[in-house]
């Protein structure tokens, strides 16, 4: 058995792997950039390595230095985790020279299905059904075009490595496609190395359905079942369950047996994920799924089949590697209960689901029967700009589905996390539509439920939350805190709610309550701990903090207030209005204009790239660029300037 384990990992799965090998005896070694010198994952690990350069963000990329890390701390294998190089067959070749084990499949394994392209070609020879397309390698514009007509638009550009979405472009014309093809190219080469993409024809309106598939080194190949991973954005997965809603016994035999299928004709080793799409017009049929990609490694979404299958698929990780035959037979697993896992983001549904990097005030989450919370964070953590902005997995299980999904809702209700916007009320929205209720969700479900999206404009409790915090007014009884002691303790302030600028004035007294008040009514404020105020009586379950210029008041919903900014009235202002700022963390990618330049609405002026996404930063009308404030490469913050403009009347 493996005696001791390096985790060229972070975060949450870091974490999920130190405990299992804690369990098996195995002692654990993590590595870490800077930025994460103080997270859960380096401190549960027996030893933890800083890597070298300590503020690069592609520090967990540098192969060379996390085998050294390996060798120097005696460890005598390598775990990946996702994501970063947990695909990457040159990694796993490099542990395997080093004489260390790799826990993952082999290396010529991961080469094959790890490039869609090859691994299209495999299924085909392996009689399993894919989705027509072609690789883009070699083809001029032209010929682009033209393949691509002959599948049929909508087209879908993705990479040929890595997974998440990242990099994926879906194209309604021949238009479109060059420069479809040239964005996802730039953010495949930044996310996995590797530029090449492939060209598929776009399945209108399918669910995702991948089945867990586990091989060992000796002709063992079983699946723990399927997962319904169709509540997706942008390609990225929101919401997993186990197992799919509407899963009869013919079609689970068909795509479970076309999963055994093509794990066996690639000679896979270890824990891996067969992902296919499926035509639901007329419910789940065995005639109607297609290949989508194989992922050669542990899910994400990995914890909902441990809760209805009752297996450690961390620990078979470890025993397959180890040399250990696969501990159960096919016959022996069996499906129990339902489980749904949502996943929390630190991102802004109400601005684009833009990513929202930060350091987290407060993060507390749920501890009740049937709920699993999976994280790599806790409050004073850094959610960094340069990884994926998950904060944490909330997994809810059942006797039904039904059970899970309330049981969902009740944790997503209780958690809270505060000093970064996330997706959390979206997700507890998302749960509760018909679409997901009955279980005819597909992966444009998400795209059909934006407007849940949108806040609620807060109720006066929340408003006077809100006042406090601006004012000062602490956690507690230091109630002269922020006030001048030659002045009343009384101050106005003023918050930017829904748009529109209204006033508060708030007063204290001595017993550390204040009241607020806005002209036509007032209410009593006290807070009573960090997670709890008093509003004329009323229990209101709120964390408030001033971050900047906004205050965020994170209750039932996540609301978010402006502190304005004070303009000198002599000033023409009307530029600033359509200037171009960060809209959050991120580095810029690309710069398109330059001082003098005259742009129409919508151009495209710059490209930043913030949690492995790009974003295009565009004109807001007619203008003309005035100044550049931004350099391709440079690190810039939220709300930063980076192009000034003069509107052109």
């Amino acid at each position: 058995m493996i005696q001791k384990v390096l985790i060229a990992n972070r975060g949450e799965i870091a974490c999920r792997i130190i405990r299992t090998a804690r369990r098996m005896g195995i002692a654990t070694v993590a590595i870490h950039a800077d930025v994460d010198a103080e997270s859960p994952h380096v401190e549960m690990a027996d030893e933890a390595i800083a890597l070298e350069p300590p503020s690069s963000a592609r520090c967990y990329l540098d192969i060379d230095r996390i085998v050294e890390a390996a060798l120097t701390s005696s460890a005598d294998s390598v775990h990946p985790g996702y994501g970063f190089l947990s695909e990457n067959p040159e990694f796993a070749a490099h542990v395997a020279q080093a004489g260390l084990t790799f826990v993952g499949p082999p290396v010529e394994t991961i080469r094959v299905m790890g490039l869609k392209d090859i691994a299209r070609a495999r299924m085909i020879e392996a009689g399993v059904p894919v989705v027509p397309g072609f690789p883009e390698h070699g083809c001029g514009e032209s010929e682009l075009a033209g393949k691509a007509t002959e599948i049929g638009f909508p087209v879908l550009v993705k990479p040929v490595a890595g997974g998440g979405g990242i990099g994926m472009k879906s194209v309604d014309g021949a238009d479109e496609l060059p420069a479809a093809v040239a964005a996802a190219k730039r953010e495949a080469a930044a996310a996995f190395g590797n530029e090449a993409v492939v060209i598929e024809k776009l399945i209108d309106d399918p669910r995702h359905v991948e089945i867990q598939v586990f091989a060992d080194r000796h002709g063992n190949v079983v699946h723990t079942f399927e997962r319904d991973c169709s509540l997706q954005r942008r390609h990225q997965k929101l919401v997993e369950e186990a197992p799919a809603p509407g899963m009869q016994a013919h079609m689970r035999n068909a795509i479970t047996s076309a999963a055994i299928s093509a794990t066996s004709a690639v000679g896979y080793v270890g824990a891996g994920t067969v992902e296919f799409i499926a035509d639901a017009s007329d419910g789940l049929r065995s005639d109607r799924f297609w290949f989508l990609e194989m992922n050669t490694r542990l899910q994400v979404e990995h914890p909902v089949t441990e809760e209805v299958t009752g297996i450690d698929l961390v620990e078979w990780q470890f025993r397959v590697a180890a040399g250990e035959r696969i501990p159960v037979k096919q016959e022996r697993i069996g499906l129990k209960g339902h489980a749904i896992e949502a996943r929390l983001y630190a991102e802004d549904p109400a601005n684009g689901f833009l990513p929202s990097p930060g350091r987290i005030a407060l993060a507390r989450f749920p501890d009740a029967k049937g709920v699993r919370v999976e994280s790599g964070v806790r409050s004073g953590s850094q959610v960094p700009s340069e990884y994926d902005p998950l904060i944490a997995k909330i997994i809810a299980s059942g006797k039904t589905r039904e059970d899970a999904r309330l049981r969902l809702v009740e944790a997503l209700d209780a958690t809270r996390v505060a000093g970064v916007r996330t997706n959390r009320t979206f997700l507890r929205e998302l749960v509760r539509t018909d679409a997901f209720t009955t279980g005819q969700m597909t992966t444009g479900t998400v795209n059909r439920a934006e407007d849940l999206a949108v806040v609620p404009s807060p109720h006066q409790e929340i408003l006077a939350i809100a006042a406090a915090v601006a004012a000062g007014i602490p956690e507690g009884n230091d109630w002269a805190f922020g006030f001048a002691l030659w002045q009343p303790l009384f101050r106005r302030i003023v918050l930017i709610v829904d748009g529109m600028e209204r006033q508060f004035g708030v007063s204290v007294t001595s017993s550390g309550e204040c009241t607020i008040g806005d002209g036509s009514e007032s209410a009593r404020v006290r807070a009573v701990s960090v997670d709890r105020w008093d509003v004329n009586g009323l229990p209101i379950n709120a964390i408030a903090l001033r971050s900047g210029d906004f205050v965020r008041v994170h209750g039932r919903h996540d609301w978010q207030f402006e502190l304005p900014v004070q303009v000198d009235p002599g000033r023409d202002d009307h530029a600033g209005l359509v200037d171009v700022r960060a809209p959050m963390t991120g580095r810029i990618a690309s710069v398109h204009v330059q001082p003098g330049d005259r742009v129409e609405a919508g151009s495209c002026l710059a490209t930043m790239e913030a949690m492995k996404m790009e974003h295009s930063l565009e004109a807001a009308q007619d203008s003309k660029v005035t100044g550049v404030m931004c350099t391709v490469g440079r690190q810039v913050r939220e709300g930063e300037l980076l192009i000034s403009l003069d509107p052109i009347q």
